[in-house]
């Protein structure tokens, strides 16, 4: 009996965080398709650079634009996944445009699906691998940078605790870093511009040149052109 109620204490206590940091009424997105869990995937990739980008990302997350430190999960599949939690609902938009700015910004070179809804929420077992998705400690996640989930289904108590001292993103910390990210958005070097329909290139290939760019250059070269069209019989 004793095991049983503590089993039950566990299960409330994790079911509780989740609710807490993710879920609005049980669901990822309510009726209006606001969410409060936003997720990051780094794809496995070779020397474990997919552990040391997840790093970098949480880091710049909470160093640069002043975020609560984000949970860690692994797939079970072929990922490590950062999971960020809002303390308000956001529209879908909003979250597609952050995580946009984010990838951008930090992992431009990562796959990212912004058109996700939802994931599988740790602790659950990925039926094409057979290995369970987990929260996991950040401090050691790195050994699981091979496998990327568990042989066994995690402890109830071991998950919960690892999403016990987590905050919520608040509505003025988000609307910070969406703010942030778009002005360095924004302040990123542009392209070059395109030289001017007057300004002709010395040495311009004839295949991007238009009519006035061939007379005009027939012109600084002191040539007047005659364009004649034969008919042929």
């Amino acid at each position: 009996m004793r095991v049983l109620i503590a089993w039950e204490l566990n299960m409330d206590k994790l079911t509780s965080a989740l609710h807490r940091l993710y879920l609005i009424g049980g669901q990822f997105t309510d009726a209006a398709g606001q969410t409060r869990a936003l997720t990051i995937d780094f794809h496995k990739a070779e020397g474990e650079q997919h552990w040391t980008r997840l790093c970098d990302v949480a880091n710049a997350l909470q160093k640069e634009l002043g975020l609560p430190a984000p949970a860690v999960s692994v797939s079970g599949g072929d990922a490590y996944r950062l999971w960020l939690s809002l303390a308000r609902p956001v529209s879908a938009d909003a979250a597609r445009r952050f995580l946009a700015l984010l990838h951008t910004t930090y992992f431009p070179d990562e796959q990212i699906d912004l058109g996700r809804s939802e994931v599988p929420l740790p602790p659950s077992l990925n039926e094409a691998t057979g290995l369970w998705a987990a929260f996991v400690n950040p401090s050691m996640g790195g050994a699981l940078a091979d496998d990327l989930g568990l042989e066994m289904a995690p402890p109830d108590a071991a998950q919960a605790a690892f999403l016990d001292n987590l905050d919520s993103i608040t509505e003025e910390q988000f609307a910070h870093a969406l703010a942030t990210l778009q002005r360095q958005h924004d302040a990123s070097p542009a392209p070059p511009p395109m030289p001017p329909r007057d300004a002709v290139p010395p040495g311009l290939l004839l295949k991007d040149a238009s009519l006035e760019d061939i007379v005009r250059r027939l012109h600084a070269m002191g040539i007047e052109p005659t364009f004649r069209h034969i008919l042929k019989s």
